[in-house]
């Protein structure tokens, strides 16, 4: 009876023992987050490392730092590459600064040829220019206000021979007729626009390049 009892007393604790483990064991795979949810996914995967677009520093053969002519305002710098957001779009823009107009142009990248944006002249088309200066100065017989619609025009092509035309015809040595105020006006932008190309173009200050200018007008 007594070996009965141990027994029946040693079944009684072991089934306990089994029990309470199994509590246990339900209790850990409770906390342990199900394979597929969304806690054990975001504990599975790595961390997303998001890296910042670098911004391009060259686009159709002009980076940033080049020397560029625009036809309205002359000779500016290539400062940066941005994204614009333009309504439902987002372009791409060249950054130009003019630093003596203290002013910054945004130039859309696949606009640069219908807007007239270039690189600066050759060497060929430089000399071509000191050549003009060196000609002889025309000038036409009609109101000045016509001649100086056609002065603009040639001014704002961004073309430094046609811009060369207008400082030979307006530049008046000693000895010659006094310019008007419009005249002057109109020579002196085009001598700046001209001095600050062939400044570009050998690495000089515009005022040596527009004194060298007015060299060759005088030397004429």
């Amino acid at each position: 009876m007594k070996s009965q009892a141990a027994a029946s007393g040693a079944k009684s604790a072991k089934a306990a023992k089994s029990t309470k483990t199994a509590k246990a064991g339900s209790r850990a795979k409770a906390k342990r987050p199900a394979k597929g949810s969304a806690a054990g996914k975001a504990s599975a995967a790595p961390a997303e490392v998001r890296r910042k677009k670098k911004a391009p520093t060259e686009i159709n053969g002009f980076a940033v730092g080049d020397h560029v002519v625009y036809p309205a305002h002359g000779v500016g710098r290539i400062t940066g590459i941005d994204e614009r957001a333009v309504g439902d779009q987002t372009l791409q823009m060249f950054v130009v600064a003019f630093e003596k107009d203290k002013m910054t142009l945004l130039v859309p990248t696949n606009k640069v040829d219908s807007a007239g944006m270039r690189r600066l002249s050759s060497r060929e088309t430089m000399d071509a220019a000191i050549t003009t200066l060196r000609g002889r100065a025309r000038t036409r017989r009609v109101m000045w206000s016509r001649r100086a619609q056609e002065y603009e025009a040639k001014l704002n092509s961004g073309d430094p021979v046609s811009i060369a035309e207008v400082v030979r015809d307006l530049h008046r040595n000693v000895g010659q007729p006094d310019q008007s105020y419009s005249e002057r006006q109109m020579y002196e932008a085009a001598l700046d626009r001209l001095a600050r190309e062939f400044a570009a173009v050998d690495d000089t200050d515009t005022e040596q390049a527009a004194n060298k200018l007015e060299d060759v007008l005088r030397a004429a």
